[in-house]
């Protein structure tokens, strides 16, 4: 038995010394991002200096079923403040279902109108939507190559802010920072919305301004054509072909410019096997690249340690979830490990210390929250009340995001999967009827649940030994788990469709 806890313990203190690295590492995007702003040098748009000759710019659409939100997307494209001989829109359309009449009317209109405008459609969706983008990349006639996904609302200045970065020639893309149209539709939304709003204020900015490598985040940006030729094209190899060919541009010299000051609004999803959906892409995708991109990353020579230390965080970031999952899974076995073997207490002090990354995730995101100034209106109560709901419902996606990470390091493949968008901007506004909802039950789910209740036992294991000091840990494990479990549940039946228990957890003006 002394073998079997010692084992636990190193298993244990391995998975929290890796969470407690990636906290530094997002400590250290902390103080790179807070340097910067001190300094000035945050990378702001070029909206004083206009543009000496307009370039032919191609918009690209990638569409598929998308009948609930495209037609406001081409509306939204449509106001681009830009010549119209210089612009070309392609509407890159794979769908199967009225997507496409609405899109073939909606395109008449804009011609009418004197918009270059071309409906394609590919004889089948092989690569799905790095597929979609390199076959509109063969057929457009644009120096730069902006794209949008469905639920994206670009502004009318998008260009216009956007383009003049490009006055260097070693830049081959400029990102925009993600805005949340429907941001307070539903306690998921403001959690979600609290969870990227961090990743496009720290993460992003802290890395472009120090010189590391970013990424393109799939959309609201824009790209030199030469960019994604020079680097080998769209490739469908992984489920994030935005993150795979960012990689590989900034490993051929090119730099990205990231502008945290112009936002471009999108729509978050807003039912819990939608967000699902999107996690598991986004988790899968980021370790199919890592195994795909990471020794290039070590090989080359010309970039610093630093640049490599956090290319290996990035694209290494989704492999937390699987230490995630063993520190909980083994933190109630770890109650009875440290009651019964009084050899090991010593070991268990050093353990703890490491549960100081939430204290460096915290700082993390209320840098964020604090960052945004003009739609900050709460206490730090209100923060703490949020982050540890955000942090809940994290550990209760870790088990299905672990499920992502460990498919793509065993190498099994899986389509494309389309995140469901639904049009929504308005709490009035309703869900229940979204013919893309996705209405099946899989085993991910029921396995949630029953984590729920595996760590609603930890709760009493903590009493029946006296030993409260992970208490918190179970309480939040066992409400995250529950709260996945039950809405993906609920919301496939159509149930509480804009959860709002919490309004007192607003943190920003709408």
């Amino acid at each position: 038995m002394e073998i079997l806890a010692f084992i636990i313990l190193c298993i244990y203190s391995i998975s929290l010394l890796v969470i407690f690295s990636y906290g530094m590492a997002q400590l250290s995007l902390v103080i790179s991002y807070l340097k910067s702003k001190a300094a000035g040098r945050i990378i702001e748009s070029v909206v004083n200096s206009p543009l000496s000759k307009y370039p032919v710019v191609t918009i690209q659409l990638p569409i598929y079923n998308e009948m609930y939100v495209v037609e406001r997307l081409m509306d939204a494209v449509s106001l681009m403040n830009y010549p119209k001989d210089k612009l070309e829109i392609q509407m890159l359309d794979d769908s199967g279902d009225e997507t496409t009449d609405i899109i073939g009317k909606k395109m008449f209109q804009l011609q009418a109108r004197g918009f270059d405008v071309a409906h394609i459609r590919r004889p089948d969706r092989r690569g799905f939507k790095a597929g979609a983008l390199s076959y509109g990349l063969q057929l457009a006639r644009g120096e730069f190559i902006a794209i949008f996904d469905a639920d994206f609302m670009p502004k009318a200045d998008f260009l216009l802010n956007t383009l003049p970065q490009f006055s260097r020639p070693e830049v081959g893309v400029v990102q925009t920072r993600w805005e949340h149209l429907n941001k307070d539709y539903s306690l998921i939304t403001k959690l979600q919305a609290f969870g990227l709003d961090a990743h496009f204020t720290v993460e992003q900015t802290g890395r472009n301004s120090a010189g590391h490598f970013i990424n393109f985040n799939g959309t609201a940006g824009i790209w030199r054509k030469q960019c994604i030729i020079d680097s080998g094209g769209w490739q469908s190899d992984t489920l994030t072909e935005d993150l795979d060919i960012s990689y590989r541009a900034q490993l051929k010299g090119w730099k990205f410019i990231y502008l945290e000051n112009i936002g471009t609004p999108a729509e978050l999803p807003v039912a819990m096997n939608a967000l699902k959906n999107q996690q598991f892409r986004w988790n899968k995708g980021a370790a199919e690249c890592a195994k795909k991109n990471l020794s290039s990353v070590l090989r080359k020579k010309e970039l610093s340690p630093a640049t490599k230390l956090h290319a290996i965080f990035h694209l290494m970031n989704s492999t937390k979830f699987i230490f995630i999952m063993l520190t909980a899974v083994l933190s109630i076995p770890m109650l009875y490990v440290k009651d019964h073997f009084i050899q090991f207490h010593n070991i268990f002090f050093y353990a703890s210390f490491f549960l100081t990354s939430v204290l460096m995730l915290g700082a993390f995101y209320f840098t964020s929250i604090a960052q945004q100034q003009r739609r900050f209106s709460g206490n730090i109560i209100q923060f703490l009340m949020i982050f540890l709901l955000f942090l809940a419902v994290s550990m209760g996606l870790s088990f299905h995001n672990a499920v992502a990470v460990l498919q793509a390091y065993f190498g099994k493949k899986t389509a494309f999967k389309r995140t469901p968008k639904f049009g929504l901007e308005s709490k009035k506004q309703s869900w229940k009827e979204n013919r893309y909802l996705e209405k099946r039950i899989n085993w991910i789910t029921l396995t949630e649940g029953f984590f729920s209740i595996y760590f609603i036992a930890g709760i009493f294991v903590a009493f029946s030994l006296k030993d409260y000091g992970l208490l918190p840990f179970h309480i939040m494990l066992a409400f995250g788990f529950g709260f996945v479990c039950y809405f993906s549940i609920a919301h496939s039946k159509g149930l509480f469709t804009n959860l709002q228990p919490f309004k007192w957890l607003k943190l920003a003006r709408s």
